[in-house]
């Protein structure tokens, strides 16, 4: 089963999960997790693109946005 966008009324399949370490004021953003878990939150590839925090926060973007056009030799 595909896990869906956090964001309300978004059905979307999610791409990426995201948390946050308020005493840090730190947002960290990554591919979708294997697990969900109860203190992270899922964002389809759109809202994960849009996604800003609040001002004095920092946003750690850890994505692989830019997909390998090659491939490594084996």
């Amino acid at each position: 089963m595909t896990r869906q966008c956090a964001r309300p009324g978004c059905a979307e399949s999610a791409s990426s999960t995201f948390g946050y370490a308020y005493a840090e004021r730190t947002v960290w953003l990554v591919e979708l997790t294997a697990e969900p878990h109860p203190s992270t939150y899922d964002l389809c590839r759109r809202h994960a693109d849009g996604f800003s925090v609040p001002n004095g926060w920092e946003l750690r973007d850890r994505r692989n946005l830019v997909p390998s056009l090659v491939r490594e030799a084996s």
